[in-house]
C-alpha cells in the first residue's frame, strides 16, 4: 500500500549538516557519537560525510579544500556534482551553531525507513506461516530489538548519577582550573616511580591481562585515585555497565565485599561506610560512558567534546577489543582495524594532550607456555598496539597458575604469592622496565601497594 511512497529522508537537513562541516570542521564532535554514514539517504550527502569522517580518523583538517581532494582520492568528486557541489553546501547554512539538530533530523528519518525495512522483514516472517508460534514472534522481536540497538547511543554520565540511582534503589562535580602539565598518579608510588611520576601527558598506556587478573580493577583503582587528587577522568566502558562500575568504586572505598554490597547483605556498620562512600566518591570529576557497542570515531569525538564541556585529564578505555574501526573499513581484517584503533588512539591522546589508559586482552599463546609470564608478542593483534603504545603493562599473578603445593616445591624457601600480583612494565618509550607487586584484594575489587596491604591486615 506504501509502495508508490518516497521513503522518508530530509535532503535539506543533509546539506545542513554537511555545510556546516565545511564551514568549521571541529562541529564533526557534537554529531560522531550519533551521526552513521548510513543514515544519509542522498548518496553524494553519504559520500561527502564519510570523507569527513575518514578526515577526522587522520587528524586532519575538515574543509571544503580538504573534502575535494578526499572525494577526489575517493573518485567521487565528479559524482557528487564537483566543488560547485560543495559550494552550494557552504552557502546553505550561515552558521554550524545549529548541526546537532539538524543531524538529529537526519538521523530521525534514517530510523523511520529502518522501520520500514523492518515492517516489511516482519510481513515476511509472517507470510512464513511457521508452526512455531512463540519463535516467530521472537523473531519479529528480533528485528525490532536490531533497529533499537542500531541508532541509540549513550554518552558520558557523571558518577553522582550513577551513585543516586544505586541509592534510590537500595533504600557535578565541575573540576575548575586550568590543565597543568605534570603526570597523572596512579596512587601506586613504585609505578609511579618507574613512570617518571605517573600516567605522562600524550602517552598511549596499555595494561594487558588475561581475563579475570584485575586488569579492569586496576585501571578503576588509578581512575579513583586520579579523581581524588583532582584529575578529571573519562571512563569509556564497553564491557561493564556504568552501575557495575559504581559498586567495584564504591566497595573499595567503603572496604565492603563488593559481592555482598551487590546482593544487598551489608551490615548496619557497612552501611554507615557505604553511606559515607557515596558522599565521597559523588564529588569526583568522573564521567563513564557504557555504550557497549562503538566504534572509535565515535569514541573520539565523545572524547573531545568532553574536554570541550567539562575539561579531562585522563581517558581510560575498557577493553581495546571491543572497540570497532570506522564504518568505512568493515572490509578490513581485524589486524588491519587493530591498527587503525591503535593509531587513533594514540592520536587522541596526543591531541587532547593527556594520557589514555587503553586496557587490552592478552591472546591464549600465554597458557601454552611453560612460563606464563606474559610477553609483548602475546597482545591480541598484536603488531599496531605494541607499536603504537608508549607503555605497555602486564598483570601477572603466580596464584592463578601454580598451586600452594607445587610452589612449595619449586621454592621451599619462599612464601606462596596468594594475591600478589606482578605489573610488569615491559615497554617503557622513555623510561626504565620492571616490574612493581601489587596486593590484589579480590573480595573488595582493589589493589594495594604491598607495605599499605600488610598493615591493613595487621589492623583486621
Amino acid at each position: 500500500m506504501y509502495a508508490d511512497r518516497l521513503l522518508p529522508h530530509d535532503p535539506e537537513s543533509e546539506e545542513a549538516v554537511i555545510g556546516s562541516l565545511l564551514i568549521d570542521g571541529d562541529a564533526l564532535t557534537n554529531v560522531t557519537s550519533f551521526l552513521k554514514t548510513s543514515d544519509f539517504y542522498v548518496a553524494k550527502n553519504r559520500w561527502c560525510y564519510e570523507s569527513c569522517l575518514a578526515l577526522f580518523e587522520r587528524n586532519e583538517p575538515i574543509d571544503q579544500v580538504s573534502i575535494a581532494h578526499e572525494l577526489s582520492q575517493r573518485e567521487r568528486l565528479e559524482e557528487v556534482g564537483g566543488s560547485a557541489y560543495l559550494s552550494h553546501l557552504v552557502t546553505s547554512v550561515p552558521t554550524s551553531v545549529h548541526i546537532e539538530h539538524y543531524a538529529r533530523v537526519v538521523q530521525r528519518a534514517s530510523i523511520m525507513r529502518q522501520l520500514i525495512t523492518a515492517a516489511g522483514d516482519i510481513a515476511a516472517i509472517g507470510y512464513e506461516g511457521s508452526a512455531d508460534t512463540e519463535g516467530t514472534l521472537a523473531q519479529a522481536e528480533d528485528v525490532l530489538f536490531n533497529v533499537r540497538t542500531g541508532w541509540g547511543t549513550r554518552d558520558f554520565i557523571h558518577l553522582r548519577e550513577i551513585l543516586d540511582t544505586y541509592m534510590e534503589d537500595t533504600a557535578t562535580f565541575d573540576a575548575s582550573g586550568e590543565k597543568g602539565l605534570a603526570p597523572i598518579p596512579t596512587g601506586f608510588p613504585d609505578i609511579d616511580k618507574l613512570l617518571g611520576g605517573g600516567l605522562q601527558r600524550s602517552d598511549m598506556v596499555v595494561l594487558a591481562a588475561r581475563p579475570s587478573l584485575g586488569k579492569s580493577t586496576l585501571a578503576f583503582n588509578i581512575a579513583h585515585y586520579a579523581a581524588s587528587n583532582g584529575s578529571r577522568v573519562g571512563i569509556f566502558s564497553l564491557e561493564m555497565s556504568a552501575e557495575q562500575i559504581a559498586i567495584r568504586l564504591l566497595a573499595g572505598e567503603a572496604n565492603v565485599n563488593s559481592h555482598r554490597l551487590r546482593i544487598g547483605l551489608t551490615n548496619e556498620a557497612e552501611d554507615r561506610r557505604v553511606l559515607d562512600a557515596i558522599g565521597a566518591l559523588s564529588d569526583l570529576p568522573i564521567y563513564i560512558d557504557d555504550t557497549p557497542i562503538q566504534g572509535i570515531v565515535e569514541m573520539r569525538g565523545k572524547a573531545r567534546r568532553l574536554e570541550s564541556q567539562r575539561g579531562i585529564d585522563l581517558i581510560i578505555i575498557d577493553y581495546l577489543q571491543l572497540l570497532s574501526g570506522s564504518e568505512g573499513n568493515r572490509n578490513e581484517n581485524r589486524v588491519q582495524e587493530m591498527g587503525l584503533i591503535s593509531r587513533s588512539i594514540k592520536a587522541m591522546a596526543r591531541d587532547l594532550d593527556i594520557p589514555v589508559l587503553a586496557v587490552s586482552q592478552l591472546s591464549r599463546a600465554v597458557e601454552q607456555r611453560p612460563s606464563h609470564r606474559p610477553l609483548l608478542s602475546d597482545l591480541r593483534e598484536s603488531g599496531s598496539i605494541e607499536q603504537e603504545a608508549d607503555v605497555v603493562a602486564f598483570i601477572y599473578r603466580e596464584d592463578q597458575y601454580s598451586s600452594r603445593e607445587e610452589w612449595e616445591q619449586r621454592n621451599p624457601n619462599d612464601p606462596y604469592p596468594q594475591d600478589i600480583a606482578e605489573i610488569i612494565i615491559s615497554k617503557h618509550r622513555n623510561g626504565p622496565t620492571g616490574m612493581v607487586p601489587l596486593y590484589f584484594k579480590s573480595a573488595l575489587v582493589k589493589f594495594e601497594s604491598l607495605d599499605r596491604a600488610e598493615t591493613s591486615r595487621e589492623l583486621v
